[in-house]
This record gives structure tokens, C-alpha cells and sequence, in this order.
């Protein structure tokens, strides 16, 4: 699968999400990023993968493109809660992401087994709460993987609730709009927006064969320095 996907970059000029995912990592794509003048769009939030394990994840990055909910507190007995976190589940595509706007709200569990069972029948990929999760355990079972600030066993339900969805929203200070790219790994967040995926994608794929060849270098002895000086790259 992944030579078939070279195979492809090399004759199409373009990175897909599946090799993306193998072979890309959160700190190359913020580089490219970086090379691009786009330097704030990683927000500095602790962000972790609640259902990490081998089996779940296979030590590869979380991306895909963002479907978006934008959450609220509430202080009042709700008759529809679910309303619009349901829409905007149902109107997820192949390779979203949820992407939850709750302010850093741990005031409930706002994703949870349910609700990915739902996502991933649409063809979704992952969930980043800024805010808690919950059923940690029966996500991890099912390999779906889930990023958040925390964790809470309290149900949504008259404690927070979708206000929007499909929205521009803001991760700690970073603003994302609906079909930008998100990635996660062990590293950390980043966002990247949509009208510089492929940009972005291409030059962090490149960076990361440059880097070989860098690595390469040094484990055969060439110093940090003389490889520094012959690839410019660090």
C-alpha cells in the first residue's frame, strides 16, 4: 500500500492522506508551515490521544480535514440537547475530523462511544475536543481515536450542548475554518489551512527525505555541523 502511494506522489505531485498518516509527523508539517510564513497554527494546548494504544493507533498521526461544532456551557434543562452535535455527525464525510470548540470546558464528556460509532459510520476518522471526553476504554476497543484536553465521566446533557456547526472556531488562539487539515500526534496539534494543503503536504513530504539523507549522514560520521553546512537541514 504505502509503495503504491509513492508511486503515486512521484507521478501525480501531490501527498494523500493515507501516506500522509504513515509518513508525515505533526513537527514536519508545522516546518513546512513555517517555510510558508503560517507560524501560529499549532495551539499550545495539552492536547492527548485518550485512546493511544498499539492497536488503536499503530503509531501513526491523526489527520484529516475539519468538520467543525462549536460547543457552549449551559445552565438550563434542555428538550432537544443532542440536536445539532447529531446534524453535524450525520453530515460528516470520509476523512474528517471532528473538531470541538468547547473553550476548554471539562464541565462534561461531550464525545464519547456513541457518538463515534455514528462518526465513523459516516466516514470519520478521529475527534479533537478542546474540552473532556469520555468511554475511554470502549473507544479504545473500537480503534477510534480521540484527542482532548481531559477526561469526565458526566454526561453533555443539560451541561453543554452544540450551538453551530460547520463554523469558523478558534483552538487556543488559533482560528480554524471547515475543511482546513488538522494532525495530531505525540507531539502535538496543528491546523493547516485549506488553501495551502497540497503546498504544505508536498514540502513537509520533501523535508522528510531531506532529513534521511541528513540522518544517513551523520550515522556514516559526518559531523552536525558539516551535515548542517552540505544540507541545510535541521
Amino acid at each position: 500500500m504505502i509503495v503504491e502511494e509513492v508511486r503515486k506522489f512521484s507521478s501525480a505531485g501531490s501527498v494523500s492522506l493515507d501516506i500522509a498518516r504513515e509518513c508525515l509527523s505533526v513537527a514536519l508539517i508545522c516546518d513546512a508551515l513555517d517555510a510558508s510564513g503560517f507560524r501560529h497554527q499549532s495551539p499550545r494546548l495539552p492536547f492527548r490521544n485518550q485512546t493511544a494504544n498499539v492497536s488503536a493507533t499503530n503509531g501513526s498521526m491523526m489527520i484529516g480535514y475539519c468538520k467543525t461544532t462549536l460547543w457552549a456551557d449551559m445552565a438550563f434543562s434542555d428538550p432537544q440537547p443532542y440536536e445539532l452535535e447529531l446534524k453535524a455527525i450525520d453530515s460528516c464525510e470520509r476523512e474528517d475530523v471532528i473538531v470541538c470548540s468547547a473553550a476548554g470546558s471539562l464541565r462534561s464528556g461531550i464525545w464519547g462511544e456513541l457518538l463515534s460509532t455514528a462518526a465513523r459510520n459516516q466516514g470519520c476518522v478521529g475527534v479533537l475536543v478542546d474540552g473532556a471526553v469520555r468511554d475511554i476504554a470502549k473507544m479504545r476497543s473500537m480503534a477510534f481515536t480521540a484527542y482532548s484536553l481531559g477526561v469526565s465521566p458526566y454526561d453533555s446533557k443539560d451541561r453543554q450542548r452544540v450551538i453551530d456547526f460547520d463554523v469558523t472556531i478558534e483552538i487556543g488562539g488559533v482560528t480554524v475554518s471547515p475543511g482546513d487539515l488538522v494532525a495530531a500526534d505525540e507531539d502535538g496539534v496543528v491546523f493547516v489551512p485549506k488553501s495551502v494543503v497540497h503546498d504544505v503536504l508536498s514540502a513537509a513530504w520533501a523535508k522528510a527525505h531531506d532529513e534521511n539523507k541528513v540522518r544517513d549522514a551523520i550515522r556514516s560520521g559526518m559531523s552536525a555541523q558539516q551535515a548542517y553546512a552540505k544540507f541545510g537541514i535541521l
